[in-house]
């Protein structure tokens, strides 16, 4: 597979940490030129663009696609990665927190893929790959925000395959679970007993542990690349069972 991206050129947000570092460097590691937007893309994986875009800006977004046309000359992969989270029950979180969760997850995807279209038009490999949740079909407590956030995204992932197959452009998203990101570490920083949710958080998936990043950026890949090109409009769980299994208790 390591040649799978050669001549394409690949934009992933949030590029420059967890999830969205590891699907930067993989798609690098295949042969994709890469750019990694993000708002401090100090982080990037070596042999990476990193490019300072802030994806609730669509001047900053247009910017940085402009700069990898300009630099490539080509546009073939965008990988919608770029996230944040929110806990909560619908009476913790504010108008204005919904607005901005709304903003970065939905409406930032929106922005970007919005900027590339007319790039992926001219591609003979054109794909976006939206980065969604677990969260978007299992209900999990204390994220209502989030969880709306997601689904939203997963459903925008199949209205955009409906509206953009017959241009040859596939888009499909991927659904992690509970993954081992800075994002998810803070979290267990921030519990009272950091070993006792790191573990509740280990046994909710069914295979017993969290996911990786690495797992997450292979699947973005297969997404993404030309040997999936009749995968279209797909979720892909990568969640270790935990939205389809049911599992009986131990003992």
């Amino acid at each position: 597979m390591s040649g799978e991206y050669e001549g394409l050129v690949a934009l992933v947000t949030g590029g420059a940490s967890g999830i969205g570092a590891a699907v930067a460097a993989e798609l690098a590691s295949r042969g994709a030129q890469v750019a990694a937007l993000d708002l401090d893309p100090a982080g990037v994986p070596d042999g990476v663009l990193g490019l300072k875009a802030d994806v609730t800006n669509d001047e900053s977004v247009r910017q940085a696609v402009d700069q990898v046309i300009a630099t490539w000359g080509r546009l073939d992969v965008v990988v919608n990665n770029a996230g944040i989270g929110a806990q909560g029950t619908v009476s913790d979180n504010s108008d204005e927190q919904w607005h901005q969760v709304y903003d970065v997850n939905v409406v930032g995807a929106v922005r970007v893929s919005r900027a590339a279209l007319p790039h992926l038009r001219k591609s003979p490999a054109a794909a976006i790959v939206n980065v969604a949740s677990v969260a978007a079909t299992a209900g999990l407590p204390q994220r209502a925000l989030y969880s709306a956030t997601k689904g939203a995204l997963q459903s925008l992932t199949m209205a955009m395959a409906a509206d953009h197959v017959r241009e040859g452009i596939r888009v499909n998203c991927v659904n992690p679970g509970t993954a081992e990101t800075p994002w998810v570490q803070r979290l267990l920083d921030s519990a009272p007993d950091p070993q006792a949710e790191r573990a509740a958080l280990d046994a909710r998936q069914p295979h017993g542990r969290l996911v990786t990043a690495q797992e997450v950026a292979l699947a973005v890949a297969y997404l993404g690349g030309p040997n999936s090109g009749s995968t279209v409009g797909a979720a892909l769980a990568v969640d270790g069972g935990m939205a389809g299994l049911r599992l009986r208790p131990v003992g």
